[in-house]
């Protein structure tokens, strides 16, 4: 990775030389980056030291903003970034009323964002800055969307680990437009590519299927994930369970039509062990039935017609909630950074 990324910086040097003859300074670019936070004041002031010296190598030819969105935070993260906006014009922030969690977040976060480019990433710093130059050079070279695909999770448990790469395979095992493995919502997207994710109405949201589902030529870079800098993270394995289920059924109708063929497979079966009853019964006569095997049929049938009513429940839950056309979330306040105010 690092030599990539000190490629990538000559690339830019390049682009700097050439940007005030090329572009002209009237064409800047800009990228706005999007960091949801929940509770995160520990991790606030390590994050923007990193970021503003990566930033700071590519300025001013290309613009920066920070765009925090604010997920509900109880602790003193909301002040804190104010504080810090009051000294910097590239600095804004958006409160929603309540935590609607992080993909909603995420979209006010597309919404609101004014670059050029945008670049959503984690506060802990386990998206490392630096790869962000990366990123970059790629995006200039003509790439619409650039995913970082982390190659090396060292730091996670073993059970995390596991967890994550069998959703990464049941998910592109039943989803009409896979994912790439191992890449979460740090990547570039260009302007086109989130005015197409902005257009998407759906209130059920997995940002990840989303982007992948809008196409666009894609680039990719890798890179080691890092141990989280400070704080604690509020992903639990319980609300990582919900959002697989939320991707796999906000992405994808074959779990209902797997359903479709398992009905049609056990129709089949039961008609044959029917016949097969029937017959004996008219060759030998009637037997004495057996209460064992009567309450294992029972309970193995009445079990798969539970959990295929499960799965049927999820899906309408969904349309409960499409119908219902609640907004995804709402906004409190925001302070839009100045050098994006339009």
């Amino acid at each position: 990775m690092e030599q990539a990324i000190l490629t990538a910086r000559e690339k830019l040097k390049h682009f700097k030389v050439d940007s005030k003859a090329s572009l002209g300074l009237q064409d800047t670019r800009s990228i706005t980056l999007i960091v949801p936070i929940y509770n995160e004041e520990a991790s606030i002031p390590t994050f923007l030291d990193k970021v503003m010296s990566v930033l700071g190598e590519i300025e001013p030819e290309i613009r920066f903003d920070i765009l925090f969105v604010n997920d509900g935070s109880r602790d003193t993260t909301e002040q804190l970034i104010l504080n810090t906006a009051a000294e910097r014009d590239n600095i804004g922030l958006i409160n929603l009323s309540r935590n609607f969690g992080k993909e909603a977040a995420l979209l006010a976060g597309l919404r609101k964002a004014r670059g050029d480019a945008v670049i959503p990433i984690d506060v802990d710093l386990q998206d490392p800055p630096a790869v962000i130059i990366e990123m970059i050079a790629l995006w200039l070279d003509g790439a619409k969307v650039v995913n970082a695909r982390r190659v090396r999770r060292d730091n996670d448990t073993w059970l995390k680990k596991q967890t994550a790469n069998a959703f990464y395979r049941i998910f592109n095992a039943m989803a009409e437009h896979p994912i790439p493995r191992g890449v979460g919502d740090f990547r570039l997207l260009d302007r086109e590519v989130v005015d197409a994710i902005c257009q998407l109405g759906e209130r059920s949201r997995f940002n990840k299927a989303l982007f992948s589902w809008v196409g666009f030529e894609a680039e990719e870079v890798t890179y080691d994930r890092p141990a989280r800098t400070a704080g604690e993270t509020c992903w639990s394995y319980w609300k990582l369970w919900k959002l697989a289920l939320d991707g796999i059924f906000a992405s994808s109708t074959i779990p209902l039509r797997i359903w479709t063929y398992i009905g049609m497979l056990m129709a089949f079966a039961s008609l044959a062990y029917s016949g097969f009853i029937f017959t004996r019964t008219l060759l030998f006569g009637v037997d004495v039935p057996g209460y064992a095997s009567t309450i294992m049929l029972i309970l193995v049938f009445g079990g798969i017609n539970m959990f295929a009513l499960g799965i049927i429940g999820e899906y309408v839950g969904r349309i409960y909630t499409e119908v219902r056309q609640r907004p995804v979330y709402i906004i409190r306040s925001q302070h839009l950074a100045k050098n994006t105010e339009i």
